[in-house]
């Protein structure tokens, strides 16, 4: 009897599910083993219309956690990119402070301090083909809802509408989703990157591409870091990252759609570090500004019956390495709530906010406060980290 009770939350309701990354895919699949009827609403016109960047390590008390529940590990394991977890460190200069990819140690799953890798679009392909066919629906950007009695009329950019009894945005920090649950507004961390992608690194910045040595690389001087990564494809993402006042992006003059403007810029703004870096700005045509915002750590809201949210969309936060797995353990959360044993549907939801939003809320302050060593640098902060890696490496 308590199996049906948990199943009869969902009996009957069409859930649409905004955003098809990692975190709304996940959800999806983890609903549709329990039966629910589940559609993701994804503004890209195909999995193949873009790069989806760079790796990402999964944790073990987070993103591994729900892959094992979602019954994908096997799926992953023949997935997941074998050493691509390690660092290297090196200053301006090009010197090396600290590297991991000389060491020769075997991968643990049973390990909680092993952080496997995978490649973002291979992590998405993973999760799209455990779902039924016709799960996602492409090419469906969401303009605008409206509730009509107790269900949702969902308006997309293409021209088509879609109607569902409970949406959960998953569509990130620039959510259509978030203001139909709450009117808290994202705040700037003081610190914006520069994002590029390089297609091919092994020729167009082979001694760049030599140093990344298929690791997790970060070049780091008091003010200013430089972190690249591989991707599943052979290319490389980098980051170029700095503390700007809010607005930078706009008021700079710098115009980020013209690749020698951009070139230039980063070169005269790294002066001094090793040419080396320089070829990394050189061979990429596409530069992105990400002004890293979040949401405030003690937001809040009163839980509704029929709409909620994950992952970015409802915590944004810094970069810290848990993006990716906060919004997956959000799903594992949402799923487990809404077919636990909960009166009604509001009463799951709010159960699953609170718990979303206390460990949101521990995570944040973490990236917040670590946010200034990440894009500016001291001296010490660079030594304390250097430290940090020898003691988890020893």
């Amino acid at each position: 009897m308590e199996t049906l009770k948990e199943i009869n939350l969902l009996q009957n309701k069409k859930i649409a599910i905004i955003g098809g990354g990692p975190g709304g895919l996940t959800l999806a699949r983890l609903l549709q083993l329990k039966g629910a009827d589940v559609k993701v609403y994804e503004r890209d016109v195909n999995r193949e219309a873009r790069v989806q960047g760079a790796i990402v390590d999964l944790h073990f008390d987070s993103g591994l956690k729900v892959i094992e529940a979602a019954g994908l590990m096997d799926a992953f394991k023949a997935s997941y990119m074998a050493g691509a977890d390690k660092y290297r460190m090196v200053d301006k200069d090009a010197n090396i402070c600290l590297d991991e990819t000389n060491t020769d140690v075997e991968d643990d799953f049973g390990s909680e301090y092993f952080r496997p890798e995978i490649d973002r679009g291979e992590l998405r392909n993973l999760l799209i083909e455990s779902l039924l066919p016709d799960t996602v629906v492409w090419n469906s950007q969401l303009e605008n809802m409206e509730l009509a009695d107790t269900t949702w009329i969902l308006k997309f950019k293409n021209g088509t509408a879609a109607n569902a009894d409970i949406v959960i945005g998953s569509d990130g920090y620039r959510s259509k989703v978030r203001p139909y649950v709450t009117d808290v507004k994202a705040l700037y961390s003081g610190a914006t990157i520069i994002q590029g992608e390089i297609d091919h690194p092994e020729t167009n910045c082979p001694e760049m591409y030599n140093l990344v040595n298929k690791a997790n690389l970060i070049a780091m001087d008091t003010g200013k870091t430089i972190a690249a990564q591989p991707r599943g494809d052979g290319g490389l993402t980098f980051y170029a990252a700095a503390l700007y006042p809010e607005n930078w992006v706009q008021a700079s003059g710098v115009d980020f759609n013209k690749s020698d403007e951009v070139y230039t810029y980063l070169v005269n703004y790294y002066k001094g570090w090793n040419p080396i870096f320089y070829t990394l700005f050189k061979a990429c045509l596409n530069f992105i500004p990400r002004p890293l915002n979040y949401f405030p750590i003690d937001q809040n809201w009163k839980a509704k019956a029929n709409i909620t949210l994950i992952g970015d969309a409802a915590h944004l936060m810094p970069p810290s390495g848990e993006g990716v797995n906060t919004a997956m353990l959000d799903a594992l959360d949402l799923s487990e709530s809404l077919t636990g044993k909960y009166p009604n549907l509001e009463a799951a939801i709010a159960a699953y906010e609170q718990q979303m939003r206390s460990r949101a809320a521990i995570l944040g302050k973490e990236a917040l406060e670590s946010i200034k060593d990440f894009a500016s640098p001291s001296e010490e902060s660079i030594n304390k980290l250097v430290q940090q890696f020898n003691t988890i490496k020893s």
